[in-house]
């Protein structure tokens, strides 16, 4: 498959503007890059990721500096591979996003990493206190994309985002801006963050220092990289089902989780489980809770789990239970211990 040309050919020219502060040449890099005189002088240009990534390496041991000219002093070869390491033995991922926020302060002053959990939506925010402007726009991308990156790399799943947002216009190449943040964009916003779900942060590394060893000739492919698997991806179509945000069929669920119908059905599978049997679950929970709860007609309590007719709902109750829905009401009734013991063996049957 040929490689899409989508990156901005702006992001190369702010790059080479490293070049023009440490005196250095950039022609070989763009070589080894397979970037074109030509293609930098078009407005409108644009270039692989690859192409990006190559530059963009060879920047940073030609120059010998991470940060690629952002800053007010250079970021050594060598910096970000070391708040990685650092960030490795955390226990969790929040722990891992702190240390690399608080140690990230130690490198530079210019920006300020931060992350903060307001219920249950996780933010990292980038507060710009001396980026070069000139750089600005490449350096809060480049920063959020690799932390984006970083955090999916060390517990090895896709982070959706609910939002990643921009303190300055919409430049002229918005459009791309989709593709490297997948999600709502947001220009002109009070400063630069992420935000996701915060049940991405308790879950554990699944990293370790043999990874890392292999995974840091090439760490500038975790801008880049698309992870498929979705790790809490069960958990939060349950979510969905549970708080009817979405309709229980597969395109209101994929539109809602930012992925295809085609999408979310394979990642279900990945996890060993299907859209089917995780509206049958949502549904046997609300349906013996409204029953057990409530003196709702029947009827009523079909209509409101997703079931079109009582009959249907029988059918699939008694598949569940054992019990027709007035007979498992009845027994519900009798008290809290047989209540109890009724619902120790509500698993649904093989």
């Amino acid at each position: 498959m040929k490689p899409v040309s989508a990156t901005p050919v702006s992001f190369v020219r702010t790059l080479l503007l490293a070049y023009e502060r440490y005196g250095v040449d950039s022609a070989g890099a763009l070589v080894k890059a397979q970037i074109a005189p030509e293609t930098l002088r078009r407005p409108d240009g644009t270039l692989t990721s690859k192409q990006l990534e190559v530059l963009a390496g060879e920047a940073m041991r030609e120059l010998d500096d991470e940060a690629l000219g952002w800053f007010s002093r250079k970021l050594p070869w060598g910096s970000y591979g070391m708040l990685l390491r650092a960030s490795l033995s955390a226990p969790s991922l929040g722990v891992a996003l702190r240390r690399w926020c608080r140690h990230h302060g130690l490198l530079t002053n210019d920006v300020v990493l931060n992350l903060s959990v307001a219920g249950e939506v996780a933010t990292l925010t980038l507060v710009d206190q001396g980026v070069n402007p000139a750089m600005r726009e490449f350096c809060l991308v480049t920063l959020l994309r690799n932390l984006h990156g970083v955090a999916c790399w060390l517990i090895d799943s896709r982070i959706p985002l609910l939002a990643a947002c921009f303190p300055f216009a919409a430049p002229a190449h918005a459009a791309v801006y989709p593709v490297l943040f997948p999600g709502p964009v947001q220009f002109d916003a009070p400063q630069a963050c992420m935000r996701f779900d915060a049940r991405y942060l308790a879950m554990p590394l699944r990293r370790d220092e043999k990874a890392l060893n292999a995974m840091l000739p090439q760490a500038l492919a975790l801008v880049v990289r698309p992870y498929r698997r979705d790790r809490l991806l069960v958990q939060r179509v349950r979510m969905l089902l549970q708080s009817q945000a979405a309709a229980a069929n597969a395109d209101a669920l994929a539109h809602a989780l930012n992925v295809s119908p085609r999408t979310l059905h394979r990642q279900l599978q990945e996890e060993g489980a299907s859209l089917q049997a995780l509206k049958d679950e949502v549904r046997q929970a609300q349906a013996m809770d409204a029953l057990r709860r409530s003196s709702r007609p029947i009827k009523q309590v079909a209509l409101a789990v997703g079931f079109r007719n009582e009959k249907s709902f029988a059918r699939a109750f008694r598949q569940w239970t054992g019990d027709s829905p007035a007979e498992y009401r009845r027994k519900a009734a009798l008290g809290p211990s047989l209540d109890q013991t009724l619902d120790d063996g509500c698993a649904p049957r093989q």
